[in-house]
């Protein structure tokens, strides 16, 4: 699903990533861990495709991020949840979910996997109240904003989860959602890598820790053991 060697990422003239190595099979919940600054955001940014590799090698999905086609293909069967709720602020709450499943290739209509339902189905699971479909993003609370993005990578049901501090913003009923939707992705064939602080709560859901430093990988362990 990932596979990076010696990977070099730029925020302008900065090496966020200064030589990554790192893989990661189908199927796998990886948590990554690290201090402020030691790269894990940009880590999972160069994985959904929205950051160039500067050197090395970086393949997602058997994508070469190094191309800009290969980058943009990328981008349709991963979902990144960033720092930012990635909602558009004037367009509904509907709309924005639409929007993210139009973005993945999902068909119009309201068939089993069309968008409708597809939307509606991430709508109830989020225990979205009804009210707000029809409510501008704008308006929304951090909490209702942070369950509405949420909301977005179900609807795209992507091969590849990106998730960045999932659990920020959110009650213990949200928190708990987050774990829920972390089991069910595995169980469905995906794969995540989730950025957090909340060492102990990630852990529970995550056999494998890598550890980032400096941008680069220190530790990765899976099951106690080295790798």
């Amino acid at each position: 699903m990932v596979e990076l060697r010696a990977a070099v990422a730029l925020l302008g003239r900065f090496p966020a990533l200064s030589g990554v190595d790192l893989s990661v099979d189908a199927g796998e919940t990886v948590l990554v861990r690290g201090p402020n600054g030691a790269g894990k955001t940009t880590l999972l940014r160069l994985c959904a495709g929205l950051v160039r590799p500067e050197s090395g090698s970086a393949t997602v999905l058997g994508h070469d991020l190094g191309d800009g086609a290969d980058r943009r293909a990328v981008r349709r069967r991963v979902a990144l949840l960033g720092h930012g709720a990635a909602l558009y602020d004037d367009l509904t709450v509907g709309e924005n979910l639409r929007f993210w499943a139009r973005a993945a290739g999902l068909s119009s209509g309201s068939g089993p996997d069309g968008v409708d339902q597809r939307v509606a189905g991430a709508l109830d699971r989020l225990a979205v109240p009804e009210r707000l479909v029809d409510q501008r993003a704008a308006v929304l609370s951090q909490g209702q904003r942070r369950r509405v993005a949420l909301a977005a990578l179900v609807v795209r049901r992507p091969d590849l989860w990106l998730m960045d501090e999932p659990h920020a913003g959110l009650d213990q009923a949200g928190r708990d959602v987050v774990d829920g939707l972390v089991a069910e992705a595995v169980a469905a064939g995906g794969t995540v890598v989730v950025s957090s602080h909340e060492l102990e709560r990630v852990a529970a859901l995550s056999p494998r820790v890598v550890t980032l430093a400096g941008g680069r990988v220190v530790d990765g362990r899976a099951g106690g053991g080295a790798t």
